[in-house]
Order: C-alpha cells, then sequence, then structure tokens
C-alpha cells in the first residue's frame, strides 16, 4: 500500500486543515482576513528603489509615494490588498509610483524615512513626492490600522495626493 496522498487528498487535507484554522481563529481576528505576501524588497534596495521611482515619475510626471514596512506587518498587507482594488489600482496607475521601502522590524532604512519627514511609529507609512523629490505630505500614523479601516480611506487618501 503506498503512503503517498494522491492529488485530491492532498487538496482536501489542506483545505480542512484551513478550515480548522479558520475556525479556530474566527473570534480573534479582527478585520479582514489577509494573506501574507511578500511585497517589501531587500533592505538594500531602497536608495535604487526611490533613484528609478524619481527618474520615471519626472518622465511620467507622476508623483511618488514611498510605502515603508515590513511583509510581518499585517497592516502593510491589508495596504497592499487596498493598493490593489478598483478604484485604488486605476488611480495609482495614472498619477503614482509606488515604491516598498523595507524597514525590517522597525530597525532598516529609518535615515531614508526621516529623510522624507516620516517618523515611522507605526506602518505601514506613506511618505508623498512631487516627480523633483520634494516631499507633498508625510505620513505618520492614519495608515497603521489599516485592518479596521474601510478601502476608501485609500481612495480618499489617492485622490487628495493625485495633483
Amino acid at each position: 500500500m503506498s503512503t503517498q496522498v494522491s492529488g485530491f487528498g492532498r487538496v482536501m487535507r489542506v483545505a480542512a486543515a484551513a478550515l480548522g484554522l479558520a475556525i479556530g481563529s474566527a473570534s480573534a481576528q479582527v478585520g479582514p482576513p489577509y494573506p501574507s505576501r511578500h511585497i517589501y524588497p531587500a533592505v538594500e534596495s531602497a536608495q535604487n528603489d526611490i533613484k528609478s521611482a524619481l527618474k520615471h515619475a519626472k518622465s511620467t510626471h507622476k508623483r511618488i509615494i514611498l510605502d515603508f514596512g515590513g511583509d510581518w506587518c499585517p497592516d502593510c498587507q491589508v495596504l497592499y490588498i487596498y493598493f490593489h482594488q478598483s478604484p485604488n489600482a486605476e488611480l495609482i496607475a495614472k498619477h503614482f509610483v509606488v515604491v516598498p521601502v523595507n524597514i525590517g522590524r522597525m530597525d532598516r532604512n529609518l535615515d531614508v524615512a526621516h529623510k522624507y519627514g516620516v517618523p515611522v511609529t507605526g506602518v505601514p507609512a506613506l511618505a508623498v513626492l512631487d516627480a523633483d523629490g520634494n516631499v507633498v505630505y508625510a505620513q505618520q500614523k492614519e495608515f497603521s490600522s489599516m485592518r479596521s479601516m474601510d478601502p476608501k480611506s485609500v481612495t480618499d487618501f489617492l485622490n487628495k495626493w493625485k495633483q
């Protein structure tokens, strides 16, 4: 007898495990569910990513959103989801260049955040720059509880700072 699980059996086991986790944690869940995606690049890439974004923003006449956070941050994960939902995805494509900046465990690229006026006391933390790299707006902690916020708050933010 084979100990190998068929494809269907494997799917059923994964589904049962996921259901068990969902049921077990449903009462502890606050806000919408979110996947854990790899959305922030290596810590070392921040300076080059910003430099590339500035070049692109200047040639396309867009603003830049610096998104300071980390993959470990549930609120950052939710912001990522909201950025990719309509109408936010369309607003971003038309008016912004988004640069995710990895802050490690709130201990990396803080010099970059401070350069743009972002204190990083909660994440995600955003800065909006014009195409020349000047700070238009530096967010304090407005989106640090994104899990309990409506996607419209992101839409309102994008509309306010699109130009």
